[in-house]
């Protein structure tokens, strides 16, 4: 589809909707809008809006659909898909103005909040009253609540908790036609009419923008209890997990580590207080959480018996708080510590989670085929992992040409294992070509058929999702 350029006459009828303080189009500023945290993918806007409420994004929207101007929405920049990559130019929506936490209201246990709110500090300020929400991204400490939503972020404590959607009751939008809706209540049981609100969490800033959201809370666990254990293989690593779920523990986390990822990790923060032995080949990283000390030790000694029957090493109990804190800093950081190592692309497969054993050895196999590296790691709980195909010795013309077929190998593996191409990540901008995978063409049709229900012009942001 072609779009219209913006004029200088358009940037001026966005100054004296935002003010000229909040409209961005030199140079500089265009530059540390053109990228996210996608591999080294860059794309240019033409301008860059910040505003600041609901109506003034309504007003944008109204004039980039009679201008014909394409309009990318962006949270903090955090995202792996290209979601928030301007790809065919025009308007850059910032979110970062959406700042505020409105309401914590403790007696209902849910908050109202701007999608701009950094994930921690959300967190942290409903800690102090004793409440948790749990969705914790690896990026928590500077991706935005807004982002979040837009691709229903999960994180470690998603095995036991569930992802950002199980925690939304409701939420403000700003349709890419300029009205503002609610899309829901706040409650915890709502079946009037078609659910809006969850069709909204996930549908990666296509369908509109999110400027407030209605969380439900939880009281927060009073204990923890940490432990790392390393495998010799680490095919029998992913066999373990479906093993603890059977013995009927339910871990407040549970990541799954291959030997380089959790090694790179330690060397990316500096840490050389973590030794591995040559024959340990990948580790879990198992967390349990409550508010009975005594039960949690009981879940402690039930994963134990369950690692009697399987190949592993001992065990690492973490002491306390100083010990968890390196251990949980470590596989957060795993991902930013691949990306330092080499180019790369990041996968983000999902399957059922007994079948990773088979996933994990479905990727070996095609990277030999193909001549890639992988380094996997990721939230095991959940059948969810992060395979980093690392380029290492791949000629240009290999990475550039030939990747592509390994990695719908890889998708096509996860399908037929009845899992999917993304758990977290979303598909964006870098993974729609291989949408043909999961949806036939029935189900891509209704899906594009929404698309445009919502966003009739198609300038919302287009070239996402789906070819």
């Amino acid at each position: 589809m072609k779009y219209n350029v913006v004029t200088s006459a358009v940037i001026e009828q966005i100054q004296t909707i935002v003010g000229n303080d909040y409209v961005l189009f030199d140079e500089e500023n265009l530059d540390k809008y053109a990228h996210d945290e996608t591999e080294d993918l860059k794309f240019f806007p033409e301008v860059v809006v910040k505003p600041r409420t609901p109506e003034e994004i309504s007003q944008i929207f109204k004039l980039c659909n009679k201008e014909n101007i394409p309009l990318t929405p962006r949270g903090a920049g955090t995202g792996l898909s290209g979601g928030a990559l301007p790809v065919n130019k025009g308007v850059l929506l910032s979110m970062e103005r959406f700042d505020a936490i409105l309401e914590i209201d403790e007696r209902n246990l849910q908050a109202v909040i701007e999608p701009g709110v950094i994930t921690e500090v959300f967190q942290n300020a409903v800690e102090e009253k004793g409440l948790f929400y749990p969705p914790d991204p690896a990026s928590k400490g500077s991706c935005f609540i807004g982002g979040n939503l837009a691709e229903n972020s999960g994180g470690p404590k998603a095995v036991k908790y569930g992802v950002t959607k199980d925690y939304v009751l409701n939420l403000e939008v700003v349709l890419p036609t300029g009205e503002i809706i609610w899309t829901g209540a706040n409650v915890l049981k709502n079946s009037t009419g078609y659910n809006l609100t969850q069709l909204m969490i996930g549908s990666e800033g296509t369908l509109g923008i999110i400027t407030k959201a209605v969380f439900r809370l939880i009281p927060y666990p009073k204990h923890n209890l940490l432990m790392l254990v390393p495998f010799y293989s680490a095919e029998e690593a992913c066999a373990a997990v479906s093993a603890i779920f059977r013995a009927g523990v339910t871990p407040s986390g549970m990541e799954f580590m291959e030997r380089d990822a959790l090694i790179w990790g330690a060397e990316h923060l500096g840490d050389e207080s973590l030794h591995i032995p040559e024959n340990i080949q990948a580790h879990l990283l198992i967390e349990v959480d409550g508010n009975n000390q005594e039960v949690l030790f009981n879940d402690c000694e039930t994963i134990y018996k369950v690692l009697e029957d399987f190949n592993c090493d001992e065990v690492l109990f973490a002491e306390d708080s100083v010990q968890k804190d390196k251990l949980w800093k470590i596989r957060r950081v795993v991902g930013e510590a691949v990306k330092s190592k080499s180019i790369y692309k990041e996968e983000d497969t999902v399957v059922p989670r007994a079948e990773l054993p088979i996933l994990l050895k479905g990727v070996k196999e095609i990277g030999a085929e193909y001549g890639f590296k992988s380094v996997c790691y990721g939230h095991a709980g959940d059948g969810n992992l992060h395979i980093n195909i690392i380029k290492g010795d791949m000629s240009d013309d290999d990475w550039n040409n030939k990747l592509s077929g390994g990695i719908r190998e890889i998708f096509e593996l996860c399908i037929q294992l009845k899992g999917t191409i993304s758990g977290e990540h979303g598909i964006g901008f870098v993974q729609k070509e291989y949408m043909d995978i999961p949806f036939n063409s029935t189900e891509i049709r209704l899906q594009k058929d929404i698309k445009g229900l919502f966003d009739p012009n198609h300038i919302m942001n287009p070239g996402k999702v789906f070819m």
